[in-house]
């Protein structure tokens, strides 16, 4: 580590968490950030000199966390009332008309406030699956990197696309689906645009048909051609719910899964959303792939989709990674949250012995980093990205808490960040977002939000 002083330096932790190879956890720990990297992780007494020094006394350390699955647009329809009972395709057929408002100032808007919500929420990684394009709409895509680069977040947004319309037997109406033509050309201007596949890179871009009834299989196939060209990541909902199995069965001939595989996206090129309902055959098939999955628990217990195999999925080796789902369905968009649920669901489904804590953390910060194709991210350890969130672990909530940390974390609380840092800034300071325009977005955002909401009641 360089003997100069480094940028920032957070320490006397209670614990530091670090995810390394080793799973180090170091009490009374630190971590040194300089030029937007790890430089040093250590114990007491071993501290390098800084230029910014933050206390992390009475708290827990950990990497930031990583969403792997979001639709942040969403929450402009946030808790939408009409939308509130029934399964998803009706959640589905209720919303798509109001999202066929989405435009530019929506998009750059909505990303501003969900990524502030995120950072509060200790997220330093996510992903964006916008998939609703409306004719005329603008640039969403990069509407949503501006955000994502004016808060300093470090973002993978994927060019979402619906193409299969209602009068072509799929579910979105005409008003929000593209012909595949016009999704394939977008598709690679904005991985020419944007994709930054350097070690430490803060956008990279991924592709992202929406799902098997929004969707032809020739644009699944085409761009999986086109992900294998430019080099980059795929993503798509996939076993979501009862339904699906019904439409690939009844439209395909075969199981989503089946279809998944058929249309050339078996790969460890892909993760997918959700993959509620894979059999014992189709998830050795994805462990044989490669292929990672985003766990989203919130979403799918408030669609009543059912509950993830999350335990037999890790014990075959396929990467698991948490997502938080978009802010329509699951209404709060907290990897906090995410991940304690996850907790909770794997003992619910496989018994007390099913899952801890500490395995829940991984899922939220390394399964996250290999669904999204990263190295650097995901853990504490020199030449890894300068991502990490300070935890509290001390008042009212954690009173008592004294033998293990890392369960308490997860299962006392409720906790939001005292510090998020991504990059070896500080968006979350003292729990309070640093960017000074908060206020001013709310406004704007409640501004959209009004307005899509009279639209649609009018």
């Amino acid at each position: 580590m360089t003997t100069e002083h480094v940028g920032l330096l957070i320490a006397n932790a209670d614990l530091v968490v670090t995810m390394d190879d080793d799973r180090r956890e170091i009490p009374g720990g630190w971590v040194a950030v300089n030029d937007g990297f790890v430089v040093g992780v250590g114990g007491p007494g071993e501290e390098p000199a800084a230029h910014d020094v933050v206390a992390a006394n009475g708290c827990v350390v950990t990497p930031g966390l990583v969403n792997t699955h979001h639709h942040m647009y969403q929450n402009l329809t946030r808790s939408f009332a009409p939308a509130l009972s029934g399964n998803l395709f009706h959640w589905l057929r209720t919303l798509y008309p109001v999202w066929s408002r989405l435009d530019e100032e929506a998009a750059y808007v909505s990303a501003w406030i969900g990524l502030c919500e995120l950072a509060l929420g200790g997220c330093t990684t996510t992903t964006d699956h916008l998939y609703v394009h409306p004719r005329n709409s603008g640039d969403l895509i990069s509407a949503e990197i501006r955000a994502a680069t004016e808060l300093g977040f470090r973002f993978h947004p994927t060019r979402g696309s619906m193409s299969l319309s209602q009068k072509d037997g799929g579910l979105p109406p005409d008003s929000v689906v593209q012909s595949d033509d016009e999704i394939l050309a977008d598709s690679e201007r904005l991985v020419g645009l944007h994709h930054d596949p350097r070690p430490g890179a803060m956008t990279r871009v991924a592709l992202a048909p929406c799902s098997p009834f929004s969707v032809t299989p020739d644009l699944m196939r085409e761009t999986a051609v086109l992900a294998e060209r430019l080099d980059v990541r795929l993503h798509t909902h996939l076993a979501e719910d009862a339904d699906e199995d019904s439409f690939c069965l009844e439209t395909f001939g075969c199981r989503p899964i089946e279809h998944f595989e058929e249309v050339g996206w078996a790969s460890d090129r892909a993760w997918v959303a959700h993959c509620i309902f894979p059999d014992e055959t189709e998830i050795g098939k994805l462990s044989q792939w490669g292929t990672g999955i985003a766990h989203c628990p919130s979403s799918n217990q408030l669609i009543g989709a059912g509950l993830a195999p999350v335990r037999e999925l890790r014990d075959a080796g396929i990467p698991v990674g948490i997502g938080c789902d978009g802010s329509a369905s699951t209404d709060c968009a907290s990897l906090w949250l995410e991940t304690r649920g996850a907790l909770l669901l794997a003992r619910l489904r496989g018994g007390a012995d099913a899952m801890m804590a500490r395995e829940a953390l991984e899922m939220a910060t390394l399964g996250g980093a290999a669904c999204l194709g990263r190295d650097d991210i995901g853990s504490l350890s020199v030449g890894k990205a300068g991502d990490l969130v300070v935890w509290p672990v001390n008042g009212v909530a954690f009173a008592g808490a004294l033998t293990d940390p890392v369960e308490a974390l997860l299962r006392c609380g409720p906790v939001v960040a005292k510090h998020t840092v991504v990059r070896g800034q500080l968006l979350v300071k003292d729990g309070v977002l640093t960017h000074p325009g908060v206020d001013e977005m709310l406004g704007r955002h409640r501004g959209i939000a009004r307005e899509w909401l009279d639209a649609a009641t009018a």
